[in-house]
């Protein structure tokens, strides 16, 4: 038994957690309501472990363990399991259950235990095989007392035990057993003597003083171990087993319900329809309950006095737990006595100087509305809105929720709530409200407007796409005029833009909206709002200047008095960064600034759009972070897609490339489960921008080839521009400079930085050194004079980094090192890693071409290292063939075929190239040299490797172990001066 404690007390954290799955092998019987005869336990590992040592050390004595825990926690499906694998370690198992309706039949229990094993009766000393055969009804006679029961009943278990194998006793239900039977097991388990003999029992937590644990001296008897609820992660994969079709948001709602309840979180959603199930707008207040789980916890709740029932169906309704919130029962006001019977029951628990009622277990509340009659539900929800203040949100919720039929007064005040509800961050309530305000609504107008407005923001804030056709074909039904509105217009260009990509026909519904369009009654200024969000959102996507045009036409006709002070800021940073953003980044810095007292999500997710391109996201994240969780967890899902892309990109500038990855695959995987199939542009976008720079030329390449296809027949020039980012810095990786100049100039003209295009800031560099390294001097000379003209490096320190590192690598035959230090040293440049080491790599590039080897080693190295940390693997291979090539220290190589002498740093590093398909031309640019120097050195590989021709460079580079050591310089005619 010390060893089945000194194991509890190592598994005591793990216990704490119950994390971790049982192998596959390991299923549960049917009998168990958690789980089917398919499952598999979950977050049960700790508990099977104490099984496991119960078992070991039983075979040698006797050892017992007793589980207790609430109802439904998954005491009888850890019983089966543990029953399956004694019987697996060769013990013979005996299963017993206590029921209620043999409490009073003396030795019910026993029974169930000694009559598998009467044939080994018949072993003991003659008075105790007689007082075994009495309490089996073998022989006539009276039982004798408990005593002799109890040992004649240890000595039977031992024999068999030692003589036979070792033994289970598996018992379920521990409570229920009869008295006698309770005691003589309960002194069987207190007794190690019983040898070669488990005893497992099960039971609700009152039942552990059943076994008189509390008489035994410290370290004898049965260990007890109570089985808590599972945690959050383990809740979460039992739910997704076995329902994998629900949405996040109602599994979510779920999850709180139950409370990590294995029972109720498998029972719940039977009761639930299927629209129920991926509707969450259709989830009652309360979950229902099925019969199994009614019987479970609605017994004790009948039993309650009347008065005791209404002050719990107040508390169940209004949620709070406040206790000082509650009104009047209707028979006097609720007193903290009018809750004993409830505590006593073990249902509630007051806490007095809080002032706080607390259930213990979830589905308790859901008891408590199952056994309410709808007559009392209102009364309840009267009585509440009644002691609340005029204009409260919650007010207007009750009194909606006590009202039958159409009231418009009622309606209005419940679609006015619905706002506030929204501006809280709650738009998930918010188009809940609006829904049950058209349901209250008299008039068809009324009706279609609200409907029109749910539809607006499930299309375009909670991520209910897939309702918003039919929310929309409701509103016209009751109002035809209505289908015109704003509202009706965002919602049906959501549908259209994310759906179908279509933005040509949402921009035409928007404009229409909108310009017919003069804002009389509260809410429709927020609908105009959200109507000219979703016009920027096709403007932008559709990258067109003529789109942009008339968004700008729209917006003045409004003049200082915009519906949103954040459309001009959005138009500035997102429509035109490059041109426009300057006047608008004070009041940015202001909304970011005030970003932590925000509770509106698309508030945070449009002002962190504005910072995305002028590299501000930093200080969004945490506002950024609340969004996501906020989705997570049911809410907005529409908006926290967009902030975990915006979260992604800022985890690529900054380096963190495998948090890219991770947001967003989620946000991807949302995307998909929701239909929002435009949103996932920007995340593929940056997962082949991460492909690229790591190399991965064919995931860039299909990442690339997707986003076109699909944008190009749908005028989407944003996922045009997408394309070529990826495929430009693909080629920049390989050194294909020339294919990545034609790729940067369908991006923006070799003139200038391109209006109109919020990607215009993100190519600096790119277009930078594909000019340069494919013969175009003088367009990276106009374009980077286009960028300093425009203010842009004024923007932010990484592009005045990248302004100045360009401007002094953009001459090919003069190196400013004092502009590249002065890029270098930009204070928090290291933010930037990737950024960074492009520029110490070009920096030592041009260094080394001048023969400055040992000024140009220390970029050359810190570009290495980031390189190799980002994973970076066309950068780390330039970077070191580099070093390589300046003279750093390395092994020696072993000899190759034809003459004695190794190929030199540039035959080597021109033959890997050369074998990669690249042409003279194509090599003599990344490597700044000119195309006779390459052939040159092509020719000398040749004839060392004793090849004629490309063709045989591949195979006869493949196996050479080391790179060659040794120092040569670029001829005097390719070298750069250095100033």
């Amino acid at each position: 038994m010390n060893n089945l404690l000194q194991a509890t007390s190592v598994l005591g954290s793990a216990a704490g957690t119950a994390g971790g799955w049982v192998p596959m092998g390991e299923h549960i019987i049917a009998q168990s309501g958690a789980y089917s005869s398919t499952s598999r336990l979950v977050g049960r590992s700790a508990e099977l472990a104490l099984v496991d040592v119960l078992f070991t050390k039983a075979t040698t004595r006797g050892a017992a363990l007793f589980l207790t825990g609430a109802a439904g926690v998954g005491k009888s499906a850890l019983l089966d399991v543990a029953a399956r694998r004694a019987a697996q370690r060769g013990f013979r198992v005996v299963r017993a259950a206590g029921a209620q309706f043999d409490q009073h039949v003396g030795f019910a229990g026993l029974n169930q235990i000694l009559l598998p094993l009467a044939g080994e009766i018949a072993s003991l000393p003659a008075r105790q095989a007689h007082t075994l055969q009495v309490i089996l009804g073998l022989s006539a006679g009276e039982p004798e007392e408990l005593s002799a029961v109890a040992y004649a009943v240890r000595d039977l278990l031992s024999r068999i035990g030692t003589r036979s194998g070792p033994l289970a006793l598996v018992i379920d239900d521990y409570a229920w057993l009869d008295g006698p039977s309770a005691a003589v097991l309960g002194t069987v388990a207190r007794h190690a003597g019983t040898r070669c003999v488990a005893l497992l029992a099960a039971s609700r937590r009152e039942a552990a003083l059943l076994l008189g644990t509390g008489t035994q001296a410290p370290g004898t008897g049965p260990h007890i171990h109570e089985v808590l609820p599972l945690d959050a992660k383990s809740a979460t994969a039992l739910v997704t087993e076995r329902f994998p079709t629900m949405a996040s948001e109602v599994r979510q709602r779920l999850l709180t319900e139950a409370c990590g309840n294995p029972l109720a979180l498998v029972e719940l959603p039977v009761s639930l329809s299927l629209a129920q199930r991926t509707q969450p707008r259709s989830l009652p207040v309360v979950l229902p309950l099925t019969e199994r789980l009614r019987v479970i916890f609605s017994q004790k709740i009948m039993d309650l006095p009347d008065a005791t029932r209404k002050l719990l169906l107040l508390a169940v309704l209004d949620d709070s737990g406040d206790l000082r919130r509650l009104p009047p029962t209707g028979d006097g006001p609720g007193t903290l006595t009018d809750f004993s019977p409830a505590e006593r029951a073990g249902l509630v628990r007051v806490d007095a100087r809080a002032g706080r009622l607390i259930f213990r277990h979830p589905v308790t509340r859901s008891a408590v509305i199952e056994l309410s009659t709808s007559a009392e539900r209102r009364w309840a929800h009267r009585a509440l809105a009644d002691v609340l203040p005029q204009g409260s949100v919650r007010r207007a919720l009750h009194l909606a929720r006590a009202t039958v039929g159409p009231d418009d007064q009622v309606a209005a005040l419940l679609h006015e709530s619905a706002y506030t509800t929204l501006l809280r961050g709650d738009a998930v309530g918010a188009v809940s409200a609006l829904l049950r305000a058209s349901e209250l609504s008299s008039s068809g107008t009324a009706r279609g407007r609200r409907l029109a407005e749910a539809a607006c923001l499930s299309a375009n804030v909670t991520g209910d796409l897939r309702t918003v056709r039919a929310l929309l074909d409701d509103a016209v039904a009751a109002d035809p005029r209505g289908g015109a509105s704003p509202a009706a217009a965002a919602a049906a260009a959501g549908e259209l833009l994310n759906c179908d990509g279509d933005a040509d026909g949402a921009h035409r519904l928007l404009v229409a909206a909108i310009t017919d369009h003069a804002p009389e009654r509260p809410g429709e200024d927020i609908m105009l709002r959200e109507a000219l969000h979703t016009l920027l959102t096709v403007c932008s996507f559709s990258g067109r200047p003529e789109l942009w045009h008339s968004f700008d036409t729209v917006l003045a006709r409004f003049g200082p008095h915009t519906p949103d002070p954040l459309l001009p800021i959005l138009r500035g940073t997102l429509g035109d960064p490059a041109h426009a953003a300057l006047p608008v980044l004070p009041r940015l810095d202001e909304l970011i600034s005030g970003l932590h007292r925000q509770t509106d999500p698309t508030r945070i997710v449009r002002t962190a759009a504005c910072a995305g391109h002028v590299d501000r996201l930093p200080g969004c994240r945490s506002a950024l972070l609340r969004v996501v969780e906020d989705g997570r967890g049911g809410g907005a899902v529409a908006s926290a897609i967009p902030a975990l892309l915006l979260l992604a990109d800022d985890a690529y500038s900054r380096g963190r490339w495998d948090e890219v990855t991770e947001l967003t695959d989620e946000a991807l995987d949302w995307c998909a489960a929701h239909d929002y199939r435009l949103q996932a542009g920007p995340g593929r976008l940056l997962q082949g921008l991460l492909a690229a720079a790591r190399g991965d030329d064919e995931a860039a390449r299909n990442f690339a080839d997707r986003l076109a296809s699909w944008g190009n027949p749908r005028g989407l020039g944003a996922l045009r521009v997408y394309s070529s980012r990826i495929k430009a810095l693909s080629a920049l990786g390989r050194g294909d400079f020339d294919a990545a100049y034609q790729h940067v100039t369908s991006i923006s003209p070799a003139n200038r930085p391109a209006p109109h295009g919020p990607h215009a800031l993100s190519l600096i560099w790119d277009f930078t050194e594909a000019a340069t390294r494919s013969g175009h001097h003088a367009e990276a000379a106009t374009y980077l004079t286009a960028v300093r003209d425009a203010g842009i490096p004024s923007i932010s320190p990484r592009l005045a980094m990248i302004t100045e590192a360009a401007t002094a690598l953009a001459d090919p035959h003069v190196i400013d090192r004092d502009l590249l230090d002065k890029a270098i040293a930009t204070p928090g440049a290291d933010r930037w890693p990737f950024d960074l080491a492009r520029i110490r790599l070009a920096y030592g590039e041009r260094l080394r071409r001048a023969q400055a080897n040992t000024a140009a080693r220390p970029h050359l190295e810190a570009a290495l290292s980031t390189f190799e940390r980002l994973g970076a693997a066309p950068w780390s291979a330039r970077a070191a063939g580099e070093l390589l090539a300046s003279g750093q220290a390395a092994a020696p190589v072993r000899p190759v075929a034809g003459p004695d002498a190794p190929l030199t740093p540039q035959e080597w590093r021109t033959a890997q190239l050369a074998a990669t398909g690249l042409t003279n031309k194509q090599i003599a640019a990344q490597l700044f040299l000119s195309h006779r120097t390459v052939a040159a050195h092509l020719r000398g590989t040749f004839h060392k490797l004793n090849i004629t021709s490309r063709g045989g460079l591949r195979d006869a580079l493949t196996g050479l172990d080391q790179l060659p050591v040794g120092s040569r310089n670029a001829p005097s005619s390719d070298r750069p001066q250095v100033t």
